[in-house]
């Protein structure tokens, strides 16, 4: 049976933290599994944390201080690795962008632009310099390259997330870029799409009031833990598992999808848009 996979602690620092654990671990003789008994997590928890890939809850680092004797390095060193996952977005962003990654299905509505996981650089940026007027150059490229790093999701497993957008009609037909940068963006989508990486819906122009007129969110399904809400505002965004309102978000969101165009109509309407942007015709 082949060992684990290597870890390139040069990756970063949630990579180095996550195999400096897996050393500590083993040295001691311990299994995933014996490691985290007597918390609250699981052993795949563990690995998902020794792999760089989750976030180290504050309580879990010092159990694993306490187990493995390491005088408080691991909780000491919780707060960087935290501050270093979430470079380049906002704090308020931080649960939702480690639940990002372990989602099984992700189905997002953002009525005034692309969402992020879709967004090609220069729309990115885009939409990074007009919210953050103020920010000097560099705090926008961190912000840009963390946006895109996101979608790295739909390169590396080809079955999880599933993700599903609806896009209303106005981002196929109001440019925040200049006619061949609209293009692109279009194209993206539509990549995503063919690849069978993601499902896009249309909410069309025409179908008028709608039950998701207020606000924005992105559901998340987990195979080992209760569904998650994330909804955004300009500077905040809030986090909700409480059951009850999970399931009304649900509600609203499978009755948006409802009025929204079917996937195939929406990839055609995308594409047309895309090819009209290209050839210098602004979609109508």
């Amino acid at each position: 049976m082949p060992g684990p996979k290597d870890i390139d602690g040069s990756a970063g620092v949630p990579t180095f933290y996550g195999k400096e654990l897996r050393w500590k671990r083993e040295q001691a003789g311990l299994t995933q599994q014996q490691l985290v008994d007597g918390s609250f997590y699981g052993s795949s928890h563990l690995s998902e944390i020794e792999r760089g890939e989750r976030r180290m809850p504050c309580d879990l680092a010092e159990h694993v201080d306490r187990v493995l004797k390491t005088d408080g390095f691991f909780s000491r060193r919780c707060e960087d690795v935290r501050n270093a996952k979430r470079a380049g977005h906002a704090l308020y962003f931080e649960r939702a962008l480690d639940a990002e990654k372990r989602a099984d299905s992700i189905e997002e509505w953002c009525p005034t632009v692309f969402p992020g996981l879709l967004q090609t650089e220069a729309y990115a940026r885009a939409v990074v310099e007009a919210t953050h007027p103020l920010e000097r150059p560099e705090e926008v490229a961190a912000k840009v390259n963390a946006r895109l790093a996101r979608a790295q999701l739909f390169e590396e497993d080809h079955k999880k997330p599933m993700y599903w957008a609806i896009l209303h009609e106005s981002l196929l037909r109001l440019p925040l870029l200049p006619p061949e940068g609209m293009a692109e963006q279009l194209d993206r989508v539509a990549e995503l799409a063919r690849r069978r990486r993601i499902v896009p819906q249309v909410l069309p122009w025409s179908e008028g009031p709608h039950p998701f007129m207020l606000g924005t969110a992105k559901l998340m399904t987990f195979g080992d833990a209760p569904p998650m809400v994330y909804t955004e505002s300009l500077h905040s965004g809030d986090t909700i598992d409480d059951p009850a309102l999970v399931k009304d978000y649900r509600r609203s969101y499978d009755l948006l999808r409802a009025a929204a165009l079917p996937p195939g109509a929406s990839l055609a309407m995308v594409e047309a848009a895309a090819e009209d942007f290209r050839n210098g015709k602004h979609p109508s």
